[in-house]
């Protein structure tokens, strides 16, 4: 599969075949893409935390307005921006904007490895983030800041290809 039968094969996976669990190879390779993403000063500034037990992941799911899918997934991964590691160099706004930038880049390359690799998963953004840090039990004060969930494993089936706004109403040259 070429790159852009990638980028057009990622969709968002809600549903994950049961008992199937993610090789700690196969999970190795989607973290290191993820920290190979580009970054504001090469900070880095992102964080996961790798959730496994359905304890967990069940609290993860009424956090993030009881999204059941959550539960489904043989491992979920809770990307973090690490504000601190971006403030120390850019301040405010390598805190407020750059760490999230960074994040995303990361979850982007994440989730195009996992597709390539014929693993599915969800960009899910819709969540408490004070109740995820309570369950995950990061500090206020750590300046870590949980961004996303993704809840990873085999697709159970996917969906149909959702439709997309044409270039051509996006796409604006020299001016808007």
């Amino acid at each position: 599969m070429d790159f852009l039968d990638v980028v057009k094969n990622r969709h968002s996976i809600r549903s994950f075949k049961k008992d199937q669990e993610i090789p700690e190879s196969i999970l190795n390779q989607i973290l290191e893409t993820g920290i190979r993403a580009p970054s504001a000063g090469n900070q880095q500034a992102w964080d996961f935390i790798l959730i496994t037990k359905h304890e967990i992941k069940k609290q993860l799911v009424k956090a993030a307005l009881d999204q059941d899918f959550i539960a489904e997934a043989p491992i979920v991964i809770v990307v973090c921006a690490n504000q601190m590691r971006s403030a120390a160099v850019y301040g405010k706004r390598g805190k407020e904007l750059y760490s999230i930038q960074d994040t995303a880049a990361a979850i982007m390359t994440m989730l195009l490895t996992i597709t390539a690799l014929g693993y599915g998963a969800c960009w899910v953004g819709a969540f408490h983030e004070d109740l995820v840090r309570s369950i995950l039990k990061i500090p206020e004060e750590s300046g870590i800041r949980p961004v996303a969930i993704l809840p990873l494993g085999i697709p159970k089936e996917i969906p149909r290809p959702t439709p997309r706004i044409p270039l051509k109403e996006l796409v604006h040259h020299e001016i808007w």
